[in-house]
């Protein structure tokens, strides 16, 4: 039985600073993702089949999954599906503040006017996430680029959607740099954004 493990950072606690604190990101990964990995190998062990399932299957296949771990499942395998994705879909800063290039580019600016359209719009969407959740450019079932707010740990590819970035808006993301200004979070996070390997996930869903 392989049980689900955290993964490795991609970088140092302190890679991402000045805009996300090594106090945050030692928070974050060691007990909030960590949490998430436990809990949910708690609620799988109950129905030590689906081990041989990844992460990612079992939200695409949530109705499967037997309903007494259901929410657990729903949660708790968000929560280390999303927070896997968000680790590696940032990078240190580079001096520039990035942006995407090529097929994403033009995807984006297609669909939302221009880059910095873009970018207001995302963190529009973040912004009113009441409470805790994420925001994601996702493409929909027609392939067609989206940007989406979620609650809690709920992921797009539950509904049948492909989540290429998405932001964590939960408090613990940013409380402890950014206090209560979300927005301000949201316009700093661009800073490291991985755009390579969003890139690489736009061409690869």
């Amino acid at each position: 039985m392989n049980k689900y493990i955290l993964p490795d950072l991609p970088y140092g606690y302190d890679a991402l600073e000045p805009f996300i604190s090594k106090e945050i990101m030692m928070l974050h990964y060691e007990k909030h993702h960590a949490a998430y990995v436990n809990n949910l190998n708690t609620a799988i062990e109950k129905h030590s089949e689906f081990f041989q399932k990844t992460p990612e299957d079992l939200l695409k296949g949530l109705d499967g999954v037997p309903e007494d771990i259901r929410t657990a499942v729903r949660n708790n395998g968000g929560g280390h599906v999303n927070h896997s994705l968000f680790w590696q879909i940032m990078k240190p800063f580079d001096g520039a503040q990035g942006k995407p290039t090529g097929e994403l580019l033009e995807a984006i600016e297609s669909r939302f006017s221009s880059f910095v359209d873009f970018q207001q719009k995302f963190n529009d969407e973040g912004l009113k996430r009441f409470g805790s959740g994420w925001v994601w450019l996702m493409k929909n079932k027609e392939g067609v680029l989206e940007i989406v707010s979620t609650p809690n740990q709920d992921n797009p590819m539950s509904e049948g959607k492909f989540p290429i970035m998405g932001n964590d808006v939960w408090e613990h993301a940013y409380y402890l740099q950014y206090k209560n200004v979300r927005a301000d979070y949201l316009k700093a996070w661009w800073n490291v954004v991985n755009w390579p390997e969003v890139e690489k996930r736009f061409k690869n869903i």
